[in-house]
């Protein structure tokens, strides 16, 4: 792979640390057609499988949250054979339970002037157009889908009086086109999920292999063939083969140790996929959502996410005077408040997209205007300062307009979420809330259809990069999720298994033992190197490192000195981390070790892909490069592209192969939400 391009800020001192390959494509979306008749075309053109021939045919699917639930239900009554996997002792306690506010759907129930056109632009706009035309016009036109499907499994949307379906607004749209279930939104969409898996299960087209986490994958001949597991109870290493492997095994935020993730989440999946030659795109992109609970302490592993959902009738504020920030806000008269993204963005208030909400909590508090406790912060320089990192958002005004009841009615279990964990009475006293590390826009690179660089591949949900570019809206991860599962790769990877059944591959087969030598070889390693420092000061080291230099803002200096830190700290954890406890026995600290080691190798590549794109857009905001007004400042004519990133080999460069994006409904321009 030889280095074509001559533009300076990609080439020279920046090569040290990635090589450029050539230019890549999405092949499988129809072209030259207007954009609303991508999908039907793409539809029809796609091969299919007969019923008779589809019980001849397997499918790994990795995931059961919504997007692997949802597809292993959908492929299960389709007639395949489908093996589904999960790291959980249940498919209910998948990640997807953890969203609480809503999900999008352009269903103009409002009579707001929405449509999928609404959705489309929103989407893309609110990516700060990084993201592929054709995945998001998609994403919407199946949106209204979505809501049919649930309803008739019989999630429990909230709804009006008179019986119709209710909505609320979420950030970075003027319409209210998010259905919900008060805040415990995620969870219902999956129990709806469960419940057609489970259905699927019962019949014996999916079987289900709860406690079994993914550490390799097998590719023969180009081919993805097949996974190797390792049962988190027993420690037996097994490999299964099919016909096709389905990644859908979200995010991978927890790279920077306190996320709103649940403590497993990772990407290991991903990443051994990666190394075996899978594109990772836009892995930079990282979603810092505004509000949550801010950090209490050193001993925190955990942060807690309050629902997007709040901002619909909570006030964000923070004194106008720092010497208030110590008082009681209830003492703090309205003159001396700053609502200050009303002020800043009058046109979307409380609600413009996260990463802009995110960047002005942060301003606000580097402003000296903060509130809650203050907390020990170390500088990029070692200095050692007490701030507070914290901004209210209340709800006085709402309980004063529609009622304490009312509030209740819409926000009560949140409201009594947020009072467990701080002792705090969110009626009577604002909440404070801070950004914190919460989404992955980036993942596995695929094309339309889905599937990855490596052939019979195919990544769905969060895992994947494609729909949300720099910065995701919210109640949008459980749009991409469902509409993936239920609707995409279903019509999509019958295109692939129209060539199948391929050959049965036995367990001496070159290809699968040295998967699986390998993932063995790595569990012996992990054990025996017995060395002084557990596997969570790694990780920890790591989020911080993360966090300072990958986090809210870039710099080129940051950057260089985090992929430094992090080789330094990778290192180490080779020679000197301490895994106790043997491989067959439920062993935690070992199923840490793999993640904590693959979140290393990710770590680094991020901080690369964070250095190359000298832009600011979307949830990247590189110092250098921003408005007079400390707006996100975009560079379309030099890096208007996916950043797909190949492995290129232990101890050498990654790869970067660039996507062009073309927009062709949709008019490029600078974001502005006031």
């Amino acid at each position: 792979m030889t280095d074509t391009i001559t533009n300076p800020e990609i080439t020279g001192e920046a090569n040290q640390f990635w090589s450029v390959g050539e230019e890549i494509a999405d092949a499988k979306a129809p072209q030259g057609i207007d954009i609303d008749k991508v999908w039907k075309t793409r539809q029809f053109q796609a091969r299919l499988v007969n019923p008779a021939n589809r019980r001849k045919l397997s499918v790994i699917i990795v995931g059961t949250g919504l997007a692997g639930g949802a597809a292993a239900a959908t492929l299960g009554e389709a007639g395949y054979n489908v093996l589904n996997f999960c790291y959980q002792d249940s498919p209910r306690r998948a990640h997807s339970i953890a969203a609480q506010g809503g999900i999008n759907a352009a269903k103009n129930y409002r009579n707001d002037n929405d449509s999928t056109f609404r959705l489309f632009y929103d989407t893309v706009k609110g990516g700060d157009y990084r993201a592929r035309e054709t995945n998001v016009y998609r994403l919407a036109e199946v949106s209204a889908n979505i809501i049919d499907q649930c309803v008739a499994q019989g999630v429990p949307f909230a709804r009006e009086y008179g019986g119709l379906l209710d909505t609320r607004s979420f950030g970075g749209v003027q319409v209210q086109r998010t259905f919900y279930a008060r805040g415990q939104t995620g969870q219902q969409l999956l129990i709806g999920a469960y419940q057609q898996l489970e259905r699927q299960v019962a019949a014996g087209t999916v079987k289900m292999y709860t406690r079994h986490e993914m550490v390799e994958l097998i590719v023969v001949d180009g081919r993805a063939r097949g996974i190797v597991t390792r049962n988190m109870i027993n420690g037996k290493v097994e490999t299964w083969t099919a016909d096709a492997v389905v990644l859908a095994t979200g995010g991978y935020g927890n790279v920077f140790f306190l996320s709103t993730n649940a403590m497993g989440c990772n990407v290991t999946a991903t990443w051994r996929a990666h190394r075996k030659g899978a594109y990772f795109g836009n892995p930079c992109y990282t979603q810092i959502h505004p509000t949550c609970i801010p950090v209490h302490g050193e001993t925190q592993s955990k942060l807690t996410l309050m629902s997007e959902s709040l901002r619909n009738d909570g006030r964000i504020w923070v004194p106008k005077d720092a010497a208030d920030c110590t008082k009681d806000p209830r003492q703090i008269p309205e003159e001396a408040r700053d609502y200050y993204l009303e002020r800043i963005y009058p046109a979307f208030g409380n609600l413009v997209p996260r990463d802009i909400a995110s960047r002005q909590a942060k301003n606000m508090c580097d402003e000296g205007r903060g509130v809650g406790p203050a907390v020990a912060e170390v500088d990029h320089d070692g200095n050692e300062r007490l701030v507070r990192r914290g901004v209210y958002l209340d709800f006085s005004d709402a309980i004063n307009r529609l009622g304490q009841k009312a509030v209740e009615n819409k926000y009560g279990n949140l409201f009594d979420m947020y009072q467990q964990i701080t002792g705090e009475n969110p009626y009577e006293v604002p909440m404070r809330i801070y950004p914190a590390v919460h989404y992955t826009m980036g993942g596995l690179w695929v094309d339309y259809d889905l599937q990855s660089s490596i052939t019979g591949l195919y990544v769905t949900g969060e895992a994947n990069f494609s729909d949300h570019g720099a910065n995701r809206l919210g109640a949008s991860a459980l749009m991409q999720g469902l509409a993936d599962g239920y609707f995409v790769l279903p019509n999509t990877i019958n295109d692939y298994l129209a060539d199948a059944p391929f050959d049965k591959l036995p367990e001496d087969h070159p290809a699968v033992a040295e998967a699986r030598d390998s993932a063995q070889q790595r569990i012996d390693k992990l054990l025996s190197i017995q060395g002084t420092r557990s596997v969570d000061s790694y990780h920890k080291e790591l989020g911080h490192i993360m966090w300072e230099y990958c986090g809210m803002e870039r710099t080129e200096e940051g950057l260089k000195k985090a992929i430094g830190l992090i080789q330094n700290l990778r290192e180490d954890y080779w020679s000197n981390v301490r895994v106790t406890g043997k491989n067959e026995d439920f062993n935690q600290a070992l199923e840490r070790a793999g993640r904590v080691a693959d979140f290393m190798e990710l770590g680094e590549l991020m901080c690369v892909d964070a250095l190359h794109r000298r832009e600011s857009c979307g949830g990247h905001f590189r110092a250098e490069s921003q408005t007079p007004e400390g707006e996100a400042l975009r560079h379309d004519d030099e890096f208007l592209y996916v950043a797909a990133w190949e492995w290129g080999g232990e101890g050498s460069k990654p790869v970067l192969h660039r996507e062009p994006l073309i927009y062709k409904a949709i008019e490029l321009k600078q974001r502005s939400y006031k």
